[in-house]
């Protein structure tokens, strides 16, 4: 049977129901005061399905509230279908192609992704990345043209040389682990190497390129270990290390720009935090660390709490 033909995909009472179970698996929870004990499920025929009454601040309230669903005209059970669909979408799914999809215009679509995506992104709180025997890849890329740059080649004061008018990417890999990205204003010691000494163990064997700004100034770690694209070099092997290389984050770059460039060609650079996280989180949950689309599917749903986002603050 198609993932998509699952009761909670479309019927209404079933979708509150399984989303109950993933939000509130120890029963429900008032989103107002947070009182757990005295919250009953109110009943009656004439009562939403869903309701609940909380007798602590007297307030009624479903799951949506609080969450990205709150106050949506959408089923929820087709929000949960666009759940699935971009979570078994390894390079993105279009607004357009969630528009055709589901029935809704192309407004609401885009929208609900932005959402979705909202639900995708991880804390500040993450423990940091590595450790003893771990090795994290670091490395940046450059993706779409920086909103804060003229287009144009204009006046001479105005040019801009090479890519500087480009987003630049920082993403930290940890090999059969985890990726964390950041959009950074740029390949400057003063942008990457706080980022990387914040989020990666001091025990942790660091592995990058052959870029000026990480010389000399990753001392701190196990090791530090690079390799020099200029010369063709991409993989070394030394007595008693790890494999020297940074293909590992080059994949993972490889994913993302293919998924941008085919996907999401249109995509400002105020959305750009959004997509790294729905690609960051599609990578952590992935099916070589043993999680499934259904799975994934049901983290994104857990991680909608708490973070509503309307359509003003989107920038719509």
């Amino acid at each position: 049977m198609s993932l998509l033909n699952q009761k909670h995909l479309q019927n209404e009472k079933d979708a509150y129901a399984w989303v109950e179970a993933k939000i509130w698996p120890n029963g429900a929870v008032c989103p107002h005061c947070q009182e757990e004990k005295r919250v009953s499920k109110m009943k009656g025929e004439a009562t939403r399905f869903g309701l609940y009454k909380c007798y602590a601040c007297r307030k009624q309230f479903r799951v949506t509230v609080g969450t990205i669903f709150e106050k949506s005209h959408v089923p929820l059970h087709m929000w949960l279908q666009a759940f699935y669909l971009i979570a078994g979408s390894k390079k993105g799914i279009s607004a357009n192609q969630l528009h055709r999809t589901l029935g809704v215009t192309l407004k609401t679509a885009w929208f609900m992704g932005h959402r979705i995506r909202e639900a995708m992104r991880c804390g500040s709180l993450n423990p940091p990345m590595g450790g003893d025997g771990g090795v994290v890849e670091v490395d940046e890329t450059i993706f779409g043209r920086a909103d804060t740059h003229p287009k144009g080649r204009g006046p001479f004061r105005y040019r801009i040389s090479n890519s500087a008018h480009k987003n630049v990417i920082l993403s930290l890999v940890e090999r059969g682990g985890k990726v964390r990205s950041f959009h950074v204003r740029g390949s400057t010691v003063g942008e990457i190497v706080p980022v990387v000494q914040e989020n990666v163990a001091k025990e942790t064997a660091l592995m990058t390129d052959k870029a000026q700004l990480y010389r000399d100034r990753l001392k701190d770690f196990a090791s530090h270990d690079r390799v020099d694209h200029s010369k063709n070099e991409y993989v070394r092997r030394e007595p008693g290390k790890p494999t020297i290389t940074t293909n590992t984050v080059e994949g993972y770059f490889g994913v993302f720009k293919r998924g941008m460039r085919g996907t999401y060609q249109h995509c400002k650079e105020k959305h750009l935090h959004r997509y790294l996280a729905e690609f960051d989180f599609r990578y952590n949950h992935r099916v070589k660390l043993g999680v499934s689309d259904e799975q994934r599917a049901a983290e994104m749903v857990k991680g909608t709490v708490g973070k509503r986002l309307t359509y003003r603050t989107t920038g719509g």
